[in-house]
């Protein structure tokens, strides 16, 4: 990739060359920190809106070596332009170029002040009306593409960048350190399951990290992973930090595992035998951030073993719900 967007002179130099900025404009580039996958610097203007630039790496910033296309990019570009409409107003931001031959996209930046949503719930920060909020985000997405599947199904059916940043480093690599083991078995028909299901727009990173918090206002980001499949994966995804802060902050959030449950399941029931995908691909999220490609780096070593320890036990005592899931883990938890 010949263009580093995180070299200052590099970047200043596209902004003014594409009209993104004006060509006597001379604004703060800011390298934005806490992402794997990708380049992100924040382009902060004294006129006119300020904007964000990414590239996606092909090489991710992760102890082991985990690959994947740079393409993905523009996938995240498809997404934002249909996540405009299928979530509530406000919570995705504009799309306002995709450069196919620099390999990047420019969106608009969310207005300061805001707060990361990962870094309040870290500091201990979790609050009822934000975890209904996060929940009414993901059950809108998944409700809304269902509906529009004929349309969104096509655009978005390859599945090929889930696979390399999810399956394989979540699900298969896991597995692999596992082999002949109750949890390896559990995986691989985890796995199976999910590429054969496809029912709605997964968003394939809805995390706690990806959110940012204008007033009171939460706005989704990083939406490269997105792609027509089973919403319960999102699910899973999302608990996961909800069950590995329960561990690491505070009980506290493994009410919030709950709360998150039941706002999102008001009203929407996918498929039959979704609430009991839902809290596999919880457990094994959960696993998976201690195991996988990338673990949960505010988790010690100590920690990362207990939560090993105590997914092992849930998944080989299968439960059948969610808030049965949610309680076995933290009772497995509090024994250790």
């Amino acid at each position: 990739m010949a263009l580093d967007i995180e070299n200052p002179a590099e970047a200043l130099t596209y902004l003014r060359g594409t009209g993104l900025i004006a060509p006597d404009e001379s604004p703060r580039i800011e390298v934005l920190a806490g992402g794997v996958s990708s380049r992100t610097v924040l382009v902060e203007r004294d006129r006119g809106e300020s904007l964000v630039l990414k590239q996606s790496l092909a090489k991710l910033r992760v102890a082991v070596d985990w690959f994947s296309d740079p393409a993905r990019i523009f996938r995240e570009a498809l997404a934002m332009r249909y996540l405009g409409e299928l979530a509530p107003q406000g919570s995705i931001t504009r799309l306002i170029r995709e450069d196919r031959e620099c390999g990047l996209i420019a969106m608009e930046a969310v207005p300061r002040p805001h707060s990361n949503w990962k870094s309040m719930l870290l500091a201990g920060d979790v609050r009822n009306g934000h975890v209904r909020q996060f929940a009414g985000i993901l059950a809108a997405v998944h409700r809304n593409s269902a509906e529009r599947s004929p349309e969104l199904e096509p655009l978005f059916g390859d599945r090929r960048f889930f696979e390399t940043l999810r399956i394989e480093p979540y699900y298969r690599y896991p597995a692999a350190q596992f082999v002949r083991t109750r949890a390896a078995a559990f995986l691989c028909e985890l796995i199976e399951d999910t590429l054969a299901t496809s029912v709605a727009l997964v968003h394939g990173d809805f995390s706690p990290k990806n959110v940012l918090l204008h007033g009171e206002r939460m706005v989704l980001l990083d939406h490269e992973v997105a792609h027509f499949g089973d919403p319960a994966f999102d699910i899973g995804f999302a608990m996961a930090h909800f069950l590995s802060k329960g561990h690491h902050v505070s009980a506290e959030f493994f009410e919030a595992a709950r709360l998150f449950w039941r706002s999102y399941f008001s009203g929407w029931s996918p498929y039959q035998g979704f609430e009991h995908r839902c809290a596999r691909h919880s457990i094994a999220c959960t696993l998976a951030r201690v195991c996988g490609r990338s673990p949960l780096e505010y988790l010690g070593v100590a920690e990362r073993s207990r939560q090993r320890e105590a997914a092992f036990t849930v998944i080989a005592a299968g439960p059948e719900g969610v808030l049965e899931m949610i309680e076995a883990f933290r009772k497995e938890l509090a024994c250790r």
